[in-house]
């Protein structure tokens, strides 16, 4: 009974190992008594030779490969970053690379192409702009020159960005006490125009106040200078409390009876 069930043991076995399964995101590349093939397997089931045929699986997808790495500057500092690096390989390239680079791809090539495109464009570049808005044009330039240099050889790569920026200590102190002022100067460049804005908005207040009593002055005559004085009179012929009025026939002058 055991000889039998070792009788379908063994080819059971067989026909598993004979079957690999390339999942998505990935790609398949066949190397047969060390020769690859320069077809590339889809995702899905794939059948083979155990004995003299292996399934090498690439990843096709993006991938995020970081380095810790010392940045030298314009002025010869050198600033600590890390460094994350975005990339694909093209499915087409996979047996290319496999065959001319190795598996060990991203320490031989794109590690390496990293650090001499980023030693070449830093060097253009002083410690602070690293730490500044010039960082966007940095990571531009660097992405674009591995992506010159690494496209033909099947890699694609999306974006260089530096992350965790070490200014060294004196720079970094330096950079605050600048950003500090500069702040410190839009502030008193708001309150001044805040000032100048009040200065202008007192004199028009002003203007406007000295125009009206110009255009009031200018039309009391003497005739709308008499009939207020009637009205005044009037009002005060209507009033029932005892009163006594001097006047001249102009300008009454009223003189409270009541108050004691």
């Amino acid at each position: 009974m055991k000889i039998n069930n070792l009788i379908w043991f063994v080819p059971l076995i067989t026909i598993l190992s004979s079957c690999a399964v390339v999942r998505q995101g990935e790609v398949g590349v066949k190397r047969r008594i060390g020769k690859m093939s320069p077809n590339i397997l889809q995702p899905g089931p794939v059948p083979f030779n155990p004995f003299i045929t292996t399934i090498i699986k690439m990843p096709i997808r993006t991938v995020n490969v970081e380095i810790s790495s010392n940045l030298p500057s314009k002025e010869g500092l050198n600033v600590s970053a890390v460094i994350s690096i975005l990339y694909r390989i093209q499915p087409e390239k996979a047996p290319a690379i496999l065959e001319n680079i190795g598996v060990n791809y991203e320490d031989i090539v794109i590690s390496s192409v990293f650090r001499s495109a980023a030693a070449d464009v830093c060097s253009r570049f002083y410690a602070k702009d690293m730490h500044s808005a010039e960082r966007a044009s940095i990571e531009k330039a660097i992405t674009e020159q591995m992506r010159e240099l690494l496209a033909p050889r099947g890699f694609d790569i999306q974006a260089v960005l530096l992350k965790n920026i070490q200014l060294p200590a004196g720079l970094a102190r330096a950079v605050e006490e600048k950003l500090e002022a500069e702040q410190d100067a839009q502030r008193m460049e708001f309150l001044l125009d805040r000032e100048k804005k009040e200065a202008q908005r007192k004199v028009i207040e002003a203007q406007g106040i000295r125009d009206s009593q110009k255009v009031i002055s200018e039309g009391l005559t003497d005739q709308i200078i008499k009939w207020q004085s009637l009205e005044v009179f009037k009002q005060l012929s209507q009033s029932p409390n005892s009163k006594i009025i001097i006047t001249d026939g102009k300008v009454p002058m009223l003189i409270d009876d009541n108050k004691k």
